[in-house]
């Protein structure tokens, strides 16, 4: 039995906490498609859900609170090559919190039958 991924839309939203991180070293080096990395914090005394989310060694910020608790739930059992995420927007002359937009696909299994 094989399978072949699919992606499916999950989520999208702008890096929270872009400002705070290392998006400004990163930023220059981003584009649109640019593949993203999700990286649970389970000690985060902010938020309990966080979710940070790097390029390449930099750390960019987070997804935002609120729309985290899912994805840090599957990162927590271990599937985090479910998502594969990606730079969707890239705004410069935005407010830093609205920077960089985000989108998560998440890979769906697909049975594919041999002869």
């Amino acid at each position: 039995m094989e399978y072949k991924f699919v992606n499916k839309y999950l989520a999208n939203f702008n890096i929270a906490g872009f400002t705070y991180w290392d998006g400004c070293r990163a930023f220059r080096d981003l584009e649109i498609g640019a593949r993203l990395r999700l990286v649970r914090e389970k000690e985060n005394k902010f938020d309990p859900y966080a979710v940070a989310i790097y390029y390449e060694k930099c750390k960019l910020g987070f997804i935002p609170r609120g729309q985290n608790q899912m994805i840090s739930q599957f990162l927590d059992m271990g599937y985090a090559d479910i998502f594969e995420v990606f730079v969707q927007r890239i705004s410069p002359d935005s407010h830093p919190e609205k920077q960089v937009g985000v989108v998560v696909f998440l890979k769906e299994a697909a049975e594919v039958f041999n002869d």
